[in-house]
């Protein structure tokens, strides 16, 4: 029996920057990591990319007068309504400062307790005390903080709603709901900019008579006097560049796996899976922030990685059909049962407790977790054995 099951190694590069050629670079960066670690590559082994290298090195940047141009493109000179943004300095001030220079008028409409990843304003249990109906009840920013006076964020030490408001450059109104035609109150032009609940919202909106809308995804489809774009993404996924600047979810990440597992293939004639990777899909126990901030977690990924995990669960299988058996018995009849599991598992009793996910954001939040967020200074991850089992010798 093999002794060892996955391993998840963060492999370093040198630091990238646009125009890089980012191929070569994880190829060689992954050569070298196999030679220093002393290790061999596998068939079905992942090497997984993160998308802020892809970003960069494609040069996806967008800055604030570019966002602002796009939307008044769109909206005209008009009061906006900009609903349900998530509370984040690194993912949404720098849109909002890019949007209100669009507008006339931004009209942001926040959710509470929290925004749709977790960020709260105030702690669900205060929401409950305070018997606020949250389905219904429409405030302003001074009428919330009447009856919640601190709404700074636990981690961050920011007010988000004192923080949005500044961070406007034109005349901007803050008002707290969570129905969505709230918004149509005070404008019948808004901006969907929730992520995932985001074709919902739309369709909400739709139904109760908007006039113009528009979601994050259909803001810089295409390019704005120069600036970079995603035609599938638009503004989401993006994160702060610079001060007047954002980098945009990477493109054409499909070709880019494809090239570098061919490049893979090529030199050490293993079939090597490959995907791109942004935020993992997982909760905080503390803070309760849901990770995912991106509209996915992984933009690009080779065909091996498609599907879900069709896992038995040895913990069931030990205390039901193998209950009277031990050692070395039990290890030969578990060992059986697994090589004889049938293709599509799903739905079998068998499999309860195993996790019903795709592969790719299994992957992605184990790849987000290895190269963290900071310093580390891996941007690309090489996940083996991860398809191996209990019965692999």
């Amino acid at each position: 029996m093999k002794f060892s099951g996955t391993i998840s190694r963060g492999v370093r590069t040198p630091i990238i920057k646009k125009g890089d050629d980012l191929p070569s670079i994880v190829v060689e960066s992954i050569g070298n990591c196999v030679k220093e670690a002393g290790i061999e590559l596998n068939d079905r082994d992942v090497v997984a990319v993160t998308e802020a290298v892809v970003g960069i090195s494609q040069g996806n940047y967008a800055t604030a007068d570019q966002i602002g141009k796009d939307v008044k493109n769109k909206f005209g000179d008009a009061t906006v309504g900009l609903i349900f943004p998530i509370m984040s300095r690194n993912r949404f001030s720098m849109l909002l400062k890019g949007i209100s220079r669009g507008c006339k008028k931004l009209i942001v409409m926040l959710s509470y307790p929290g925004d749709e990843v977790g960020n709260k304003l105030i702690s669900p249990d205060l929401l409950m005390d305070s018997g606020i109906n949250p389905y219904s009840d429409v405030f302003t920013a001074e009428e919330f903080h009447k009856i919640f006076p601190n709404t700074v964020h636990q981690f961050t030490g920011v007010d988000y709603i004192q923080y949005y408001k500044d961070a406007c450059e034109c005349e901007c109104e803050i008002i707290l709901a969570n129905d969505p035609r709230a918004i149509l109150k005070y404008t019948d032009n808004v901006i969907v900019a929730s992520i995932h609940e985001r074709k919902r919202n739309k369709k909400i909106l739709e139904k109760a008579g908007v006039k113009k809308c528009y979601c994050l995804d259909e803001l810089l489809t295409e390019s704005v006097d120069g600036s970079g774009f995603n035609e599938k993404f638009g503004l989401l996924g993006s994160n702060l560049a610079t001060e007047n600047s954002v980098k945009l979810f990477p493109r054409n990440c499909q070709a880019l796996v494809e090239d570098i597992q061919a490049r893979l293939k090529k030199i050490y004639n293993k079939n090597i899976e490959v995907m791109v990777y942004g935020d993992g899909a997982f909760k905080d126990p503390q803070g309760g922030i849901w990770e995912l901030a991106d509209p996915v977690v992984s933009p690009g990924f080779t065909s091996g990685l498609v599907g879900t995990p069709n896992e038995l669960k040895l913990k069931y299988l030990s205390d039901n059909e193998f209950k009277g058996l031990k050692g070395e018995e039990l290890k030969d009849a578990m060992i059986k049962r697994i090589k004889a599991k049938d293709a599509n598992l799903k739905g079998r009793m068998e499999t309860q407790g195993t996790t019903p996910r795709q592969l790719t954001d299994l992957l992605g939040s184990l790849s987000d977790l290895t190269s963290g967020s900071g310093d580390k200074g891996t941007p690309v991850i090489l996940i083996q054995n991860y398809f191996s089992n209990y019965a692999d010798q």
